[in-house]
């Protein structure tokens, strides 16, 4: 049967040509990278993913199917084909032999082909999957083994038009693999180095399809032991009321689990490099108060509310809000004491040093190559405590556990299979597996992960209370990490002496200290903790040079008296105290020499500063300096030129004066000018009126020539005339 089936496509693992395992009933096959790597061209040859049985375990003289799956990643469709699964009868001795051959895929002996059929065309970006049954003659004559298998595609036209093959093996076991313990650890980190996780990242993250959720949907059910970040739980209740409704389910459901669990250092931080850094005791979040907002937290009862035995004195009352302590934050419920899960590098002395730190209660877990000698999963490393998970095992499982695909899942599910089987040829004891920290697993690849491996019934008390075989060290001090750790504190201690320019220092130590722990977290490779460590000193640099004096130009002094404004920037997110010293490099001008001021956050602001100049013209230097109110350095010095032109100050008044006289001067003469005008405008209107009244009564006269006869006119009461005498009148 032939079924061809779309596909989003596979991880850059995978297009590189890794081969997968899916599950059915009997054949474990184990896909590896180099055949197909080496024949990896710009027309993208085809991968092979050849699965059967259940994951990867047949029972000897029983019949199966293999399932292969041809993925096309190339751009153009791949005609029809000819796949053959070909086995090698010679078991593989042990688990390097199984290593070596995936990674090569170079194997003494003969291969007898055990399937074959055609496949169909497959479409770019596609796959199809043919599954071919094998007979329990054509493996009857297998014991009890891991066998090398190859699977191999001819024939095809299109794409690279290249013969493609993988390598895989075949597990054939009669019994089940020794009891397995699974680690899972649960670590989330946040974004953009922010120390705790914030609300909105909390509500992505246990949102249903939140990778915390899958998390926790992953080893439901299951046997798993929990590694918790102790930094995820704190995140969620330093919130208070104000936590997001799905981060408080996720928490209350990780409570109510029944797996058993243990806490990782805050941040995950690494036990190993604080060992190598020969600090005498674990890093610890300096205090987690600051990240506290009292508006989301209950207030506190009165005390008339509280209830008191007899006798006893009644408590304070208080009107704040009862916030939680850094131990009510960072609490897991149920958490085993005593555990330490590190980097793998340690050494003898680093493992005393553990001893120490838990106050002589250790139980370090480590990968079965750090050690001589182990091969069970509880050993004693001379007298400190270990557990140990077995290293090939792990790495296939974490493989799989981070694979969304499940025919790319199931070839690290059946190496897994493998290496466990060979483990437990050597040792019936129960043994130990830990996966990666991985943030993105699905909830399936998690799951079909944990419930194919682990045992129910063994669990972290099971495997603590195995008698303990004796082991060696094998692990080499990591002098890098080590003393870039001692660099990171000593800039730490750096960035507490700046910090004294903030009314709370705790709000940037706080979560400096936080971003320490996490830069040196257990789960960073070489790689990632160099780009970690780097972005982390580039951030304490901008710290430093954040609260600072900017270059100013001259300034020029036209007075011998002035306050002079200099700038203070500060890109803090919160106020700065800071003190500004100014001094002059000539006694002739004098200048208060020290200014106190409070920069408000994320401004720059200017600060003024009396001087008083003695000489009347002249240019001189101001060294400008800036500290914290205990004398801490800020920024850079910077010197102002100034250039004092004190005359101008007497000029200016004079012009300034002379000025105001022009202006009266002028102002006078104009009202006198308007005055003067207002007088002459009357006088013509006085005139005017007269003459008007003469020339009316003219017109009212007859047009025959008459004696004139006189006219008794009454007097105008405006006219300055004095009014007629009556005794006059001639009548």
């Amino acid at each position: 049967m032939t079924v061809t089936i779309p596909e989003n496509g596979f991880r850059a693992r995978l297009a590189c040509g890794t081969v997968a395992f899916a599950m059915a009933l009997g054949i474990g096959v184990v896909a590896s990278p180099v055949a197909q790597a080496a024949q990896k061209s710009d027309s993208e040859p085809p991968v092979l993913h050849v699965s059967a049985g259940s994951n990867g375990v047949l029972s000897p003289g029983l019949s199966t199917t293999a399932s292969v799956t041809v993925q096309n990643d190339a751009d153009t469709s791949l005609s029809s084909g000819r796949v053959t699964v070909s086995i090698n009868r010679t078991p593989l001795a042990g688990a390097e032999a199984v290593g070596s051959w995936l990674d090569s895929g170079e194997v003494a002996g003969e291969f007898d082909v055990i399937a074959e059929d055609s496949t169909e065309p497959v479409d770019a970006g596609s796959s199809s999957t043919t599954s071919i049954g094998i007979s329990q003659d054509l493996l009857a004559t297998l014991t009890p083994g891991v066998y090398p298998v190859r699977a191999a595609l001819s024939g095809t036209d299109g794409a690279s038009g290249e013969d493609v093959s993988t390598t895989s093996v075949l597990v054939i076991s009669a019994d089940p693999h020794p009891p397995v313990t699974v680690f899972v650890p649960i670590t989330a980190t946040p974004a953009d180095g922010a120390a705790l996780l914030g609300s909105d990242e909390l509500t992505e993250l246990t949102a249903a399809d939140g990778d915390l959720t899958a998390q926790l949907d992953g080893v439901s059910g299951t046997s798993a032991v929990l590694a918790i970040d102790p930094a995820i739980v704190a995140a969620i209740r330093v919130l208070g009321s104000a936590a997001p409704t799905t981060a408080v389910e996720w928490l209350t459901r990780l409570e109510n689990l029944p797996n058993e669990r243990f806490a990782l250092q805050f941040g995950d931080a690494d036990a190993t490099t604080q060992a190598q850094a020969d600090l005498p005791a674990l890093l610890t979040p300096t205090t987690l108060g600051p990240f506290l907002d009292p508006a989301n937290f209950a207030s506190a009862p009165p005390a008339s509310a509280l209830p008191t035995p007899t006798g006893t004195p009644s408590p304070a009352a208080t009107d704040g809000p009862m916030l939680p302590d850094d131990a009510a934050l960072t609490t897991i419920e149920g958490a085993a004491e005593g555990i330490l899960w590190p980097r793998a590098d340690v050494t003898a002395d680093d493992l005393a040093a553990f001893r120490t730190y838990l106050a002589g209660t250790a139980t370090t877990i480590l990968p079965s190559t750090a050690l001589d000698g182990a091969t069970t999963g509880h050993v004693l490393a001379g007298a400190e405590d270990v557990l140990v998970t077995d290293a090939a095992a792990s790495d296939a499982l974490s493989e799989a556990a981070g694979e969304s695909d499940a025919d790319a899942r199931a070839q690290s599910l059946a190496a897994a299979n493998a290496y466990l089987f060979l483990a437990g040829q050597t040792t019936s004891t129960p043994l130990a597996v830990g996966l990666d920290r991985d943030e993105n697993r699905t909830s399936d690849a998690l799951r079909e992960v944990v419930t194919t491996t682990d045992s129910p019934g063994v669990d972290l008390t099971s495997l603590r209370s195995t008698p303990a075989a004796p082991a060696s060290v094998d692990g080499e001090i990591d002098d890098d990490r080590g003393a870039s750790l001692q660099l990171l504190l000593s800039e730490e201690q750096t960035l507490g002496q700046f910090s004294t320019i903030l009314d709370d220092p705790q709000v940037l130590l706080s979560p400096e200290r936080i971003r320490i722990m996490r830069t040196i977290a257990a789960g960073l490779s070489t790689t990632r903790f160099d780009e970690a460590l780097g972005d982390h000193r580039q951030a304490t640099r901008d710290t430093l040079a954040s609260v600072d004096i900017p270059q100013s130009s001259t300034i020029q002094l036209l007075s011998a008296n002035a306050d002079l404004p200099f700038g203070v920037r500060n890109d803090l997110p919160w106020p700065v105290n800071v003190v500004l010293t100014v001094l002059p490099s000539d006694p002739r001008l004098e200048v208060e020499s020290v200014t106190r001021a409070t920069i408000p956050a994320g401004t720059t602001t200017r600060v003024k500063v009396p001087v008083s100049a003695r000489v009347g013209s002249g240019e001189l230097d101001l060294r400008l300096s800036l500290t914290s109110p205990t004398g801490v350095p800020l920024g850079q010095s910077q010197t102002v030129r100034v250039s004092v032109r004190a005359e101008w100050e007497g000029i200016g008044l004079a012009i300034f004066g002379s000025l105001i006289v022009i202006l009266i001067v002028l102002g006078v003469v104009r009202t006198l000018r308007r005055r003067r005008k207002g007088e002459d405008a009357e006088t013509a209107d006085a005139s005017s009126a007269d003459a008007a009244s003469v020339d009316a009564a003219a017109v009212r006269a007859p047009s025959t020539e008459v004696e004139p006869t006189a006219v008794d006119v009454p007097s105008d009461p405006t006219d300055p005339a004095e009014p007629s005498d009556p005794a006059k009148d001639p009548q």
